[in-house]
């Protein structure tokens, strides 16, 4: 009897060591070091950091999900003052790779969109070192339920929301936005009698296809999405906006930088979009590195550039 409690008690120690243990995290891609890299062949840009209007309110580290001992979090800038109708909302989503970067990384382009009107929640998701494909677009679209669902506290219009995402975040607001309505791409965790589906999308330089002519994706997409296009190549189609491109499908802006291969199948989507009377219109920003949303002359070009359309889609 003495040595079943023995190793019963053993049993829970490890147990609850092991749910203690640490996310595992890959901190390779952050905006200092990106900075420093790409200022050695433009030593004119600088890291844009726009000031917060003292009409915005900052909350940060809210909780939207709870996965057993894991908690997801959103930092959420809105507008303070109240309006009839309230304040359309956009889902930041960052990039790396799907295996690094943090929701921080959005910051500068939340306070922005807040300054412009826009209630603004920077996400966290799953990373693939913790969860492989399709858990981030769960993630995603779990926060876009949270947020319907305190749209009272927030002054957001649940009728009137958008995705925004930088290079693997825009692939995963593409995917979120042109996989509405669908119920395999959501776990329902949380909030699940409220909509997850979008009325537009902000793509800055995302990749549309993972399996195209004009792509170029490697370890990273297949550390993901658990294999090679060879060893999975159902999964690498299903983890492809290009190829849910439907009628439900909504109006999309491509920012792009001068780089083809981050905007692998963007042409292809386009002529899909246009079949299904779909708008759809992009703006390429010459001589410009992959990660030009972080830097100035870039960054209010592209603030320009995704307020005018999401005003076109909400405000106007």
């Amino acid at each position: 009897m003495q040595r079943l409690n023995l190793i019963f008690i053993l049993f829970l120690v490890s147990a609850v060591a092991l749910a203690q243990q640490p996310i595992p995290r890959d901190t390779s891609f952050t905006i200092q070091s990106t900075f420093v890299k790409e200022k050695k062949h433009r030593p004119y840009i600088e890291i844009a950091r726009p000031e917060m209007s003292d009409g915005v309110v900052f909350l940060k580290d809210q909780v939207y999900k709870k996965l057993g001992e894991r908690t997801l979090t959103a930092d959420v800038y809105y507008p303070k003052k109240k309006i009839k109708g309230n304040y359309p909302g956009v889902i930041l989503i960052h990039g790396g790779g799907w295996r690094s970067g943090d929701k921080s990384q959005t910051t500068s382009m939340a306070i922005a969109l807040a300054n412009a009107g826009y209630v603004a929640a920077c996400v966290e998701y799953r990373l693939s070192l913790e969860a492989k494909f399709p858990a981030a677009v769960y993630d995603v679209k779990s926060a876009i339920r949270w947020m319907r669902a305190n749209s009272k506290k927030f002054h957001l219009d649940s009728e009137k929301m958008a995705t925004l995402g930088m290079s693997a975040g825009g692939q995963l607001a593409t995917l979120v936005g042109f996989t509405n309505f669908n119920k395999e791409y959501e776990d329902a965790t949380g909030n699940p009698k409220q909509s997850s589906a979008i009325q537009a999308v902000v793509n800055i330089d995302g990749t549309l296809s993972f399996h195209h002519q004009e792509s170029r994706e490697g370890t990273a997409t297949s550390f993901w999405l658990n294999g090679t296009f060879e060893e999975n190549p159902k999964v690498w189609e299903s983890a492809s906006p290009l190829d849910h491109v439907s009628k439900q499908a909504p109006p999309i802006v491509f920012i792009n930088s001068s780089i083809p291969r981050y905007h692998a199948g963007r042409d292809d989507m386009i002529k899909r979009l246009n079949s299904f009377h779909i708008y759809s219109e992009v703006h390429t920003l010459p001589d410009t590195p992959h990660p030009f949303w972080f830097f100035n002359p870039w960054f209010t070009p592209t603030v320009n550039h995704a307020v005018r359309f999401l005003d076109q889609r909400f405000k106007n």
